[in-house]
C-alpha cells in the first residue's frame, strides 16, 4: 500500500523536524530532553497538521526507542496490551496517543501505571484545550506544549525537501513548480503542512508530462486544494494589496469593504494572514479610543484558530464590524515610537536613585530605593515623585485623544496628574 507523502516524509529526527522551533529548537524543552535521554511523557495540541506526530516519530527515532500510533477513539483496550508487552521486552517504547481527549476510562486506567513506571513515554496529541478536555489524572502526569500553525517558510522548506528526496518523497520525478503556485501552497492550506504535502503529491501525480517534465501551475494547485488563489499573483503583490486594503477598510470605518477583503483572504484560505493583520489593526488603529475591543479581537482570533475555516469565519466578523464602527486612536503607537526616538538617540539621563532596585545587600551604602515614596501611603494612592531621568523631566510622549467615551477619560486623568505633577 503506498502512504501518502506526508506520512512518508515524517521525520526521523529531532533535527528534521519543520516548524515548532520554540519546543525542539536547540537547546529547548524537547530537544534538551532527547539529548539527555531524560523523556517525561507529554501532551501536544494545536491545529491539525502542524507536527504533532512529527514531533512523536522523531523523539522515537532520535532515542531508538519503539513507536507506536494509537487512536484514543478507534482503537481498543487490547491494542494497548499489544504495546505493554512489548514494553516489557525492550523496556521504553513511545507512544503516540492521538485524540487523547477521547480516552475512556478503561484504558486511561489502564495507562496510568505505565506512565508511572516510564515503560510508555506517552505523547498524547490533541486539537482540543487539554486543561478543559482532558482529565487530571492524565494532565498530571504530563507535561503540556502547545504547537501553532506552521509559517508559510516552513511549508515552503518541506515541500522543498519532498520535492528532492528520492527515497520518499518525490524526488524520482521530474517535477518543476511555478512560484506563484509554491507561495499558494505554502499559504492556502492555514498552516497545515500535511494538506499541503497530500495537495502537492495528488498535482504531481495528476499533471500530464510535458516533454518529460511535471510542471505544476497555479490551476493544478487550486484544483487538488480545491481554493482559488484569490490573493496570489506571481510576485506575491496582490496577496500584500489586499491586506493594505483591509487594514485601510478598518481605519477609514468602511464595514462593507473591510468584509469584502476578509472575505477575500478567507476564501484563500490565509487565516493567518487576516488573523495577524486583525490584532495589529485592534491595536494600532483603534487602541485607547476603545480599549475593550482590543480584547474582544484576541479572543475572536482565538476563537476562529480553535474553529478552524469555515466556521472561524463568524467570530472574525463580529469583530471586523465592532473594529470599524468604533471609535480611531493611534495615540498609543505615537507615544511608544516618541519615547523610543529619545532611546534610540540617547536622549535620556540616569534613572533617579530612589527609583532604583534595591532588593540586594548593600543597595543602602549605594543611596538605592532611599527617599522613594510609595504611593499607596498617600491618599488617592498617589504623590507627587518625579519618575523620569532629571534630563527629561519635563518628556510628554502621550498625546490623548477625544475620539471615544474612554480616551477622552483617560486623557482628562492624564492632564489632571501632568498638572499635579508639575503643580499647575
Amino acid at each position: 500500500m503506498q502512504r501518502p507523502l506526508a506520512y512518508r516524509m515524517r521525520p526521523k529526527k529531532i533535527e528534521d523536524i519543520v516548524g515548532q522551533q520554540q519546543l525542539v529548537g536547540p537547546g529547548k524543552i524537547i530537544s534538551r530532553m532527547v539529548k539527555a535521554k531524560t523523556l517525561s511523557s507529554m501532551i501536544l495540541y494545536g491545529p491539525p497538521g502542524t507536527g504533532k506526530t512529527s514531533i512523536a516519530s522523531a523523539i522515537a527515532g532520535s532515542t531508538k526507542y519503539g513507536f507506536h500510533i494509537f487512536n484514543a477513539a478507534t482503537d481498543t483496550k487490547k491494542d494497548l496490551k499489544i504495546v505493554s508487552e512489548e514494553s516489557k521486552i525492550s523496556g521504553t517504547v513511545v507512544l503516540l496517543l492521538d485524540e487523547i481527549h477521547r480516552l475512556d476510562k478503561t484504558k486511561q486506567d489502564f495507562l496510568l501505571p505505565l506512565l508511572e513506571s516510564g515503560r510508555i513515554i506517552l505523547i498524547g496529541a490533541t486539537t482540543e484545550n487539554p486543561y478543559i478536555n482532558i482529565s487530571p489524572a492524565i494532565r498530571s502526569r504530563t507535561e503540556i506544549f502547545e504547537v501553532h500553525p506552521l509559517k508559510k517558510s516552513d511549508i515552503k522548506e518541506a515541500i522543498h525537501r519532498a520535492l528532492k528526496d528520492k527515497t520518499n518523497g518525490l524526488g524520482k520525478y521530474n517535477i518543476k513548480i511555478d512560484p506563484n503556485a509554491l507561495n499558494f501552497l505554502s499559504t492556502a492550506t492555514n498552516g497545515d503542512l500535511r494538506s499541503s504535502l497530500n495537495a502537492l503529491e495528488l498535482a504531481a501525480k495528476s499533471t500530464p508530462k510535458e516533454q518529460n517534465v511535471i510542471h505544476i501551475k497555479l490551476s493544478d494547485v487550486e484544483e487538488c486544494l480545491q481554493k482559488k488563489a484569490l490573493t496570489q499573483d506571481k510576485n506575491g503583490d496582490a496577496h500584500y494589496d489586499v491586506i493594505s486594503a483591509f487594514q485601510k477598510s478598518i481605519r477609514g470605518s468602511d464595514v462593507d469593504a473591510a468584509l469584502h477583503y476578509a472575505a477575500r483572504l478567507i476564501e484563500s484560505g490565509d487565516l493567518n494572514s487576516l488573523t495577524r493583520r486583525l490584532m495589529v489593526i485592534a491595536y494600532e488603529d483603534v487602541g485607547m479610543a476603545n480599549p475593550s475591543v482590543c480584547a474582544r479581537t484576541v479572543n475572536a482570533i482565538q476563537a476562529a484558530n480553535h474553529l478552524g475555516l469555515p466556521e472561524g469565519r463568524i467570530p472574525l466578523s463580529d469583530v471586523i464590524i465592532e473594529l470599524c464602527l468604533s471609535p480611531k486612536s493611534n495615540s498609543g503607537l505615537l507615544a511608544i515610537d516618541a519615547a523610543l526616538d529619545d532611546v534610540k538617540t540617547g536622549n535620556y539621563g540616569s534613572i533617579p536613585n530612589y527609583l532604583r532596585d534595591n532588593h540586594y545587600s548593600g543597595a543602602k551604602k549605594l543611596n538605592r530605593g532611599v527617599g522613594y515614596k510609595y504611593p499607596h501611603h498617600f491618599k488617592n494612592d498617589w504623590v507627587k515623585q518625579q519618575y523620569l531621568p532629571d534630563k527629561i523631566q519635563n518628556a510628554e510622549y502621550y498625546h490623548p485623544k477625544s475620539n471615544g467615551k474612554f480616551e477622552t477619560a483617560f486623557g482628562i486623568q492624564y492632564r489632571k496628574l501632568k498638572n499635579a505633577q508639575q503643580n499647575k
